[in-house]
């Protein structure tokens, strides 16, 4: 388990937890690989049922906005994206139907056997809605989700798949082995004293060449409508656009989940601010809870006057949910 007291950058924070694994199913994949597809986790009918609520949501900014022609898919039509694609403002990451998904049944059943208990809380991540061959494709910016301090099985992330991801459509991608070398990585090519004190970081084109020239290959994960696609934070990554020859709109929901007991009481607290303002965190369920910037800008920096506080639909706070969201205790 993480330690309780935050080490200074350059001391390892060792975990012990491991992935709960008797072996025979999809979690051998995981083990092996740092990542996996959970296949139909959802019905394909669920999964269609929350893409149209994605694609509602989003036209709710702009009546003319129509997913089925594409000359409709004008930046002004559209609510602010990150450059990574994703919508985290607006406080999209709380719709109804964002939290519909994350408690989808066999979304947390998959956890629960990774993790050995259904006592979970869930992050606050974003949706995720690429529009095909509306602009050019970023370059890939691998990276790993986990600081070079940490050491072990820290966090397990998530993607709700709800389109189809083949291999010329949008879809993360791997690093095929890579988590079981990025900490040797770490100590023999880079200086503990440069450690930052935050769970990410990118690697370049010499670093790549390191993996590369020990097996470790790029895959681009395919999966179905209603999949659920696991990797370990650990393992390098990112979201690999669309290519020209696709015409999907890329749909998917991060979630990752993590047991109740790892958060400390100090994680909770902020977790709990962050739910109260309808703000979104980053990929990790139970630390380094961050909010991100609760208002989209526009290029010139000035807020967009779309803003919204709260969202249009609001989740009815269950039991359940307040548990999940850290709210409510176990």
């Amino acid at each position: 388990m993480p330690s309780a007291n935050p080490p200074s950058a350059s001391v390892k924070e060792t975990s012990s937890f491991q992935i709960q694994n008797p072996g025979g199913d999809w979690r051998d994949e995981l083990e092996k690989k740092g990542y996996c597809v959970v296949k139909g986790v959802l019905t394909p009918e669920r999964a269609k049922y929350y893409q149209d609520q994605a694609f509602a949501w989003l036209k709710s900014f702009d009546a003319s906005l129509d997913l089925d022609d594409p000359s409709t898919w004008a930046k002004a039509n559209l609510p602010l994206q990150t450059d990574k694609n994703t919508y985290e403002h607006y406080s999209v990451v709380h719709e109804k139907f964002m939290w519909e998904a994350r408690q989808e049944p066999k979304v947390l059943e998959a956890f629960a056997k990774l993790w050995g208990t259904d006592e979970l809380i869930v992050s606050f991540d974003s949706l995720n809605v690429t529009l095909p061959n509306l602009k050019e494709a970023r370059a890939p910016w691998p990276h790993v989700d986990q600081a070079p301090r940490k050491r072990g099985l820290h966090c397990i992330q998530g993607i709700i798949n709800l389109s189809k991801a083949g291999p010329e459509d949008g879809s993360l991608c791997v690093m095929d082995g890579s988590s079981a070398l990025v900490e040797t990585f770490f100590d023999e090519k880079t200086d503990p004293a440069d450690w930052e004190m935050r769970d990410n970081r990118y690697f370049d084109d010499k670093d790549m060449q390191w993996f590369k020239e020990r097996g470790v290959t790029p895959v681009r994960v395919q999966a179905d409508p209603g999949d659920l696609i696991l990797w370990d934070s650990r393992c390098i990554h990112w979201g690999g656009e669309p290519t020209p020859k696709s015409n999907v709109i890329r749909t998917v929901i991060y979630a990752a989940y993590a047991p109740a007991a790892l958060a400390s009481p100090a994680a909770l607290a902020e977790k709990q601010r962050v739910f109260a303002s309808n703000g979104a965190t980053t990929h990790w369920p139970h630390t380094n809870i961050k909010l991100r910037d609760l208002q989209a800008r526009l290029p010139d920096g000035t807020a967009d006057p779309r803003h919204r506080t709260e969202p249009l639909e609001k989740a009815e706070q269950t039991d359940q949910l307040l548990k999940l969201a850290g709210v409510k205790a176990y």
